[in-house]
């Protein structure tokens, strides 16, 4: 049997949940519950697209030209965003991931991230997966094995699919969000803004409609754990990403700009540690001594 493309697949069960894990970039491709698909995910004969279910790691988002600077060092990463001359979503996503734990339910993954002349610091990366009552639980952890501080930040990309419907716009989306950041032609920051009175206000349940985003939310509010909860919910039942205090950000993406078969098709709801163009702007950036971790949580819902 040819090799699907995106590595070795990891299957998890409990009970009527279902989860694949993938090889490549250590990511989600498929997630159900019982017949429902919860994420809008990608086959195994196919290459993942538009980032679905991907680890970002060690960083989120896109980065202007590719370049920052760090302790009086000019540093210059790889375009991976050509149409928009942005470096974006870290430096994992294609690269292969070991397992080193597994059970029925659960599975761990690593990789040691070496160092390139764009980021010149070596990262020691997990990322575990566990599924249970209350659905998938996702850890991400990152190790500074380098001998000096680093930049790092984290995130991840799941496609919730419309909870029994075919488009993500008869759905109605719940975002606890009190600000969005303003973005310019090539989608990097340069202001934060109130979603009062706008398209974006999602405080409350309301129905998606339209409206296209691709916009970073910040603000959120948070529970007494320091969990904050996004969700999207259909006539089949409701889908929730929930993310630890460590994510004070959320990227919702509403596929538009996707080719033509896959756009709406499903909500990314993306939870990370720190704003797009963080290496430029420091915007939630994490400074990553030598020895220390950061470990960050989050996951996935269905009711």
């Amino acid at each position: 049997m040819r090799r699907p493309p995106s590595g070795e697949q990891i299957d998890l069960h409990h009970r009527e949940h279902h989860a694949v894990i993938v090889e490549v970039g250590g990511g989600l491709r498929a997630y159900t519950l019982g017949e429902r698909r919860i994420i809008d995910g990608y086959g195994p004969e196919r290459i993942c697209d538009g980032s679905r279910g991907q680890v970002l790691v060690p960083w989120p988002n896109r980065l202007r030209d590719g370049r920052y600077e760090w302790e009086g060092a000019e540093l210059q990463l790889d375009i991976s965003d050509v149409k928009l001359h942005n470096a974006i979503h870290g430096l994992a996503a294609w690269r292969n991931w070991t397992v080193t734990g597994r059970s029925d339910a659960s599975v761990v993954m690593r990789q040691v991230l070496h160092p390139t002349h764009g980021y010149p610091f070596e990262l020691e990366l997990e990322v575990s997966y566990e599924l249970g009552e209350d659905g998938l639980t996702v850890t991400i952890t990152a190790l500074n094995a380098s001998e000096r501080a680093c930049p790092y930040g984290a995130g991840f990309h799941p496609y919730l699919a419309p909870p029994g419907l075919e488009l993500i716009d008869g759905c109605e989306v719940r975002l606890p969000a009190a600000s969005y950041q303003l973005a310019d032609e090539r989608m990097l920051p340069y202001a934060n803004a109130s979603v009062t009175k706008t398209p974006y206000d999602f405080r409350s349940a309301r129905a998606l409609g339209d409206v296209a985003l691709d916009h970073c939310f910040l603000d959120l509010e948070h529970d007494g754990e320091g969990i904050a909860r996004a969700s999207i919910s259909g006539p089949a039942g409701t889908t929730t990403v929930w993310a630890d205090s460590t994510h004070r950000y959320l990227q919702l993406y509403s596929g538009d700009t996707l080719a033509a078969p896959e756009r709406r098709r499903g909500l990314a709801i993306e939870p990370m540690t720190c704003a797009p163009n963080a290496f430029v702007s420091g915007d939630g950036l994490v400074r990553l001594e030598p020895g220390e971790r950061h470990i960050s949580r989050c996951g996935i819902t269905p009711s």
